[in-house]
């Protein structure tokens, strides 16, 4: 052990907080080069326990033991075990655990978060038990020179344990973000302060650059198989006038491999401290990396570090590069090796007339620090420790059922769902009525009703809701009984092997036909190539091959709708498919309506908050047709089936529904969306809904549901044939005769209507009664 400071002792945590002690696995020496692991271990550090567990060391000892590196400035403190060298492999790994129980037992360090910067050390601690477990995949190790073939079998278990992923960019994120249900981009940030030194020089240059003239164009990194050493010489055989300075150790390269020029200076490892001084003496900073797969998902640290010590930047095509960076000037963007030399020279122009640019670098540099990056993980880290020990909450409110007193009931409304409760809520709070809302099941919301299964995930019973509308009443009114979730809602189609984006947009076509149409245009005459015209459009058949064509129509509509409807899409009405469009952008989002979110508490929490009301009571489990003529008030709100209110008079109005079967799965997640749609026809489900996409909850299981359409069952969707809306008609044609009775909502009015459709027709119905119940709401509240 190094004793620069003392061990540290349990009784760092009650000094510091009640932090958990937090072990840091890394394949990255502390004392290597300063980076990502650092600024944040270091800022942990300040108030719990840190120790970075590093990658073992050989010994010639016979027996395993740890050594406790400390470093002057951090508590931080570094466990390097050591193995035999003369052990296998398997026998290392085997002892590695067992150094791990042995420091914890020193330490006396219980329960600690534990953070991963390689997978390759999973499973030295998956025995642990943890406060919390943590994945910051800062690099895809995979794709690196010598990566181990285990490495990404360790990295699905490691993912599957965590509690929370972070990564060091978007393309990584984008790239893991469907494997994971608590996943965050964390891409680089930058020490401001430490490196706008470099703005203003307060000593000599480093000796070993001060008599290199100028112009210099320069790096600093580690020097590996990520940069381009060929695009480097061709820089400097190009222009033999530039001088071009590598800062950095040598990683999985040796000196032979470095391309060498009067002009190319190799200057060697250099202290995080002194880079400001190396990076004062640049005219140009230079990110010359490879595109290759060790590049394909970097985030390189450095091109904030460059901007905030005043230097242009000059880059390969790096994805993360361009998409944070590609759109300020301060940043050139090289595609090859002509371009990267034009893009030097445009550079050194620009470093000559510092202003603008460089004012529009510091703009974006002051959102992007470290102690911004380390707050909102270290939130993310403590709402995942908070998970693992906090209760699940409680589930739902009693419903009072019927209370019988001197005032009777002024309505009585059949449903408790959208039509139903919105109109309770107006009529109690509005128009002063006493209402009873029944409903025949043993909850509220109708079929928007979401609960907790056996393992604790918010699932939709009836099939998922999603909630969109552009209308501002709308939200305006439910926003007073929840907050919300931002979600937008985006399906996939399994097309064979393949999943594609629904409705079809651009990316569908080009995944399907493996084309590369560029523009709305091209798309758009891509279908049109496609489309057969049909004269007279009256089917959903019509509609889609009008639009198409017939391959398109039976590989995404044909099997569906036969699934869905029991109906060849010839026999059903063309309004069931003219409310899927066909896009030729690239917008994935199944709907376009400005506002689309989701209750953050669930659709159940909402409906609770909207009928407690001291005027409202709830019977559940009741039918509305067995109440007691005393029960019912003077007007009745119905949202039951139309022709179940009036017997069935004329036969039962077709409807089509649903049966649904749920599972808990052992798995983060499933799919890459909440939804996806299996359109052909030998699949027995139409598609299969996994919930947390919807709910953002973190949990480590995730459930879904498959929907089978069925020709029995609840009423769910009216069936649109022309028979049937005049049989509709004939019921129609009583409800009006009906005094003292609403019929409302999708069975009510035998129609189709989404959410914030049945909460915008109760809202005016409600307009329309206001007027008439006022004086009979005063005459009663007067007399009570």
């Amino acid at each position: 052990m190094h004793d620069v400071s003392p061990l540290l002792s349990a009784a760092f945590c009650d000094e510091h907080g009640s932090s958990a002690p937090l072990i840091c696995f890394s394949h990255l020496r502390w004392d290597f080069v300063l980076q990502r692991p650092q600024h944040l271990m270091g800022r942990f550090a300040r108030k719990q326990r840190v120790l970075v567990w590093e990658e073992a060391i050989p010994t010639t000892h016979h027996l395993p033991y740890l050594e406790f590196h400390a470093f002057l400035g951090t508590t931080v403190q570094a466990i390097r075990p050591r193995v035999p060298d003369r052990w296998s492999r398997e026998e290392q790994e085997a002892a590695l655990p067992r150094l791990l129980d042995q420091m914890l037992a020193l330490t006396g360090i219980r329960r600690p978060v534990l953070w991963f910067y390689t997978p390759m050390m999973w499973p030295i601690a998956r025995h642990v038990d943890a406060a919390a477990v943590v994945y910051d995949c800062m690099d895809e190790l995979s794709a690196f020179r010598f990566a181990p073939p285990e490495l990404r079998q360790r990295e699905d278990e490691l993912m599957a344990a965590a509690d929370a992923v972070f990564t060091g960019g978007w393309s990584i994120w984008e790239a893991k973000r469907h494997r994971h249900d608590n996943i965050h981009a964390f891409p680089s940030s930058v020490d401001t302060a430490h490196f706008a030194t470099a703005r203003r020089p307060a000593g000599p240059e480093p000796h070993d650059m001060a008599g290199i003239p100028h112009p210099r164009l320069g790096y600093y990194g580690v020097i590996d198989e990520r940069l381009d050493l060929d695009l480097i010489a061709a820089v400097a055989q190009a222009r033999p006038d530039w001088q071009i300075v590598m800062v950095g150790p040598l990683a999985k390269l040796g000196e032979h491999d470095l391309p060498r020029a009067p002009n190319i200076h190799w200057l060697g490892q250099k202290d995080y401290a002194h880079l400001p001084d190396y990076l004062a003496g640049w005219d140009v900073a230079l990110m010359p990396f490879a595109i290759n797969e060790a590049t394909r998902f970097i985030s390189p640290t450095k091109t904030p570090e460059y901007l905030a010590g005043g230097r242009p930047v000059v880059s390969t095509a790096v994805r993360d590069v361009q998409r944070q960076y590609g759109d300020i000037a301060a940043v050139h963007v090289a595609h090859t090796h002509d371009q990267f030399i034009a893009a030097c020279e445009a550079a050194l122009q620009q470093a000559r007339q510092p202003g603008a640019w460089r004012d529009e670098a510091d703009r974006m540099l002051s959102s992007m620090s470290w102690d911004a990056t380390f707050a909102a993980m270290a939130a993310q880290v403590a709402a995942a420790a908070r998970r693992r020990v906090e209760p699940a909450p409680l589930d739902r409110f009693p419903a009072p059922g019927i209370r019988r007193g001197a005032r009777g009931y002024d309505v009585t409304i059949c449903g408790g769902g959208f039509a139903g409760s919105v109109l309770a809520r107006k009529l109690a709070e509005d128009s002063g009525q006493r209402v009873l809302v029944v409903d025949k099941r043993e909850h509220i919301a109708g079929n928007a009703y979401d609960h907790r299964d056996a393992a604790g995930i918010l699932v939709h019973r009836y099939g998922p809701h999603i909630f969109h509308t552009n209308s501002d009443e709308v939200v305006g009114f439910l926003s007073r009984f929840t907050d919300w979730r931002p979600y937008e809602h985006r399906v996939l189609a399994q097309v064979g092997d393949r999943q594609v984006p629904m409705p079809i947009n651009r990316t569908t076509l080009n995944q399907l036909y493996g084309l590369s149409l560029s523009s709305d245009e091209e798309a758009a005459a891509f279908l049109a190539s496609r489309a057969e015209p049909v004269a007279d459009i009256r089917t959903s058949r019509d509609v889609v091959v009008n639009a198409v064509g017939r391959e398109l129509y039976e590989t995404f509509f044909q099997g569906y709708t036969r699934k869905q409807w029991g109906l060849d899409p010839s026999q059903l009405d063309k309004s069931v498919t003219s409310r899927v469009p066909t896009r030729t952008n690239t917008d994935d989002r199944y709907f376009t309506d400005k506002f689309q979110a989701m209750p953050r508490e669930g659709f159940t929490r909402m409906f609770e908050r909207m009928l407690d009301h001291p005027l409202i009571d709830i019977a559940l489990g009741t039918d509305f047709h067995d109440l007691k003529p005393a029960d019912r008030g003077a007007l009745t709100v119905y949202t039951g089936p139309i022709d179940a209110y009036f017997g069935h008079r004329f036969g039962h109005l077709p409807y089509r529904s649903l049966a649904f079967r749920h599972e808990t799965l052992p798995q983060r997640k499933l799919q890459p969306v909440a939804v996806v749609n299996y359109p052909a026809e030998d699949v027995p489900w139409t598609r299969i809904t996994e919930y947390k996409h919807l709910t953002g909850q973190v949990h480590p299981m995730t459930s879904i549901t498959y929907e089978y359409p069925s020709a029995e069952g609840e009423p769910y969707y009216p069936i649109p044939r022309p028979e049937n809306q005049e049989l509709f008609r004939r019921y129609d044609d009583l409800a009006r005769a009906e005094r003292g009775v609403i019929f409302a909502g999708r069975l009510g009015s035998y129609r189709y209507y989404n959410m914030d459709q049945v909460v915008g027709q109760a809202l005016a119905t409600h307009r329309r009664l206001a007027a008439e119940l006022l004086p009979a709401a005063a005459a009663a509240l007067g007399a009570e």
